[in-house]
């Protein structure tokens, strides 16, 4: 539970598995490109997440990302950026093999908690309508879906194309 003055994290999710969350490192990239190419239903805009755009989220946004490591392999990703105010998950995935395990939970807590350093009060994110698999974990995780407004998106960059894995 979140409050004003705590954060107070209890997991006890009766699984047994070794894995560390940690910060996104820049040298991470290549892996964590790899896994997000093997997420069905994932979306990937071709200069936002490229190299380049994932650095300048990376420097812009230090120590706030996060992976998921085991058995060596970067197995889960959230892409953190905030404006001072507001901030937003981005790219949260775990690969298929190493869900349910509580991964998803654990990097979402501890990118939580950074943000709560650093002073932020609030969290979006945006799960595509079809993505049935996301939407379902984070109503599971007491995370409210906004009827309330709209998303609109204006494109100032008309190569910046997106695409969705099959």
């Amino acid at each position: 539970m979140i409050t004003k003055d705590t954060f107070q994290i209890s997991l006890n999710l009766g699984v047994n598995m070794d894995y560390t969350i940690r910060t996104m490192e820049k040298e991470d990239y290549d892996e964590v490109y790899k896994l997000w190419t093997t997420i069905h239903g994932f979306a990937m805009r071709s200069i936002d997440d490229s190299k380049e755009g994932v650095e300048r989220m990376l420097d812009r946004n230090p120590d706030l990302s996060v992976v998921a490591v085991a058995d060596n392999k970067i197995v889960g990703t959230i892409l953190v950026g905030h404006d001072g105010r507001h901030a937003c998950f981005y790219h949260v995935c775990v690969h298929e093999d190493y869900r349910k395990k509580g991964i998803g939970r654990a990097m979402a807590l501890e990118a939580m908690v950074r943000l709560k350093a650093e002073g932020i009060t609030k969290i979006q994110l945006v799960a595509f309508t079809e993505n049935e698999l996301g939407n379902s974990f984070w109503k599971s995780e007491q995370w409210k879906a906004r009827t309330d407004l709209n998303v609109y998106d204006f494109v100032l960059n008309d190569e910046n194309i997106i695409a969705f894995n099959k």
